[in-house]
């Protein structure tokens, strides 16, 4: 059953008219709120408002030393992610407190501001050093959406929100390849193969074949967002002003990725997934 919510004339509260809904109003709208973010917030449009032009760079168009550069540089990136999500993601010292957003943020402009002074070549140093700051303030989100980063899967779905945006997307006729349940869905065996294995062996093997092809599944998505942001960065005049501004969008743009994402999470945790998704999937894209 298609569940529309948008096309009614009082779609904030034609849920709570509807007894076999288990949603709330509050409810409906912050899945409302979270889809609109996950399905219209591409990395590519907030770079093109903060440059003055648009931002349409791909991998394939630069050279192939630069390309193999960038991403040896994104698998690097990923890997340490994925070491960090599952070694200290759950470990006391970072369970409690509120989101540190503002202070990741900042820690991300500095490094920004590093590549920007010094050029795109310094890609394979400060890409992994932002891409874990962003992962630190997506478990901060995660935990404040009632998330428990003591179980692997809840830290693997930490390192999922680097597979979620949506930019790339932009234009297509058909959508459901790019899809927010889509995308989940694609993730799936990857997240569950990769939470078996550490869970019967532990992270004594980074390279092992479930962890590798979870790095290359989330990689695949997340190498396009980097694409954008080192278009963006290749401006002449950007500089390490230019660099800073570009990594706190890039930052703010994940934390809010992750807000959905786990606000949806937060949602099907208390009234079961099913009922999540159909109200998701009827609203108005």
């Amino acid at each position: 059953m298609e569940v529309n919510y948008a096309d009614s004339p009082d779609h904030h509260s034609s849920n709570e008219n509807d007894p076999d809904s288990k949603l709330s109003p509050a409810s409906v709208d912050e899945l409302r709120e979270a889809k609109q973010t996950l399905e219209h917030h591409g990395i590519a449009d907030r770079l093109t408002e903060l440059v003055g032009a648009p931002v349409t760079a791909s991998l394939r168009l630069l050279p192939d030393v630069a390309e193999n550069a960038v991403y040896a540089a994104i698998e690097k990136s990923l890997t340490v992610a994925l070491d960090v999500a599952l070694r200290t993601l759950g470990d006391d010292s970072v369970k409690s407190g509120k989101p540190r957003l503002l202070t990741h943020k900042l820690l991300a402009g500095l490094s920004g501001a590093a590549g920007g002074a010094l050029g795109g070549a310094t890609i394979a140093a400060e890409l992994p050093v932002s891409t874990v700051l962003i992962l630190r303030s997506v478990a901060d989100i995660a935990r404040s959406e009632g998330e428990d980063l003591s179980e692997v899967e809840a830290r693997l779905a930490c390192l999922e929100v680097f597979a979620l945006d949506s930019g790339n997307q932009s234009g297509a006729e058909d959508d459901t390849e790019f899809g927010y349940f889509a995308v989940r869905a694609a993730m799936a065996k990857q997240i569950r193969d990769a939470s078996q294995y550490v869970l019967k062996n532990g992270m004594s093997n980074t390279t092992a074949p479930p962890l590798v092809k979870l790095v290359a599944k989330i990689g695949e998505r997340f190498g396009l967002v980097v694409s954008e942001k080192l278009a963006a960065q290749a401006i002449p005049v950007i500089g390490a002003f230019g660099g800073a501004l570009i990594n706190s969008y890039f930052i703010d743009h994940y934390q809010d990725l992750a807000r959905a994402h786990f606000t949806i999470r937060r949602q099907e945790r208390a009234h079961g997934k099913a009922i999540v998704e159909e109200t998701y999937n009827g609203f108005q894209s």
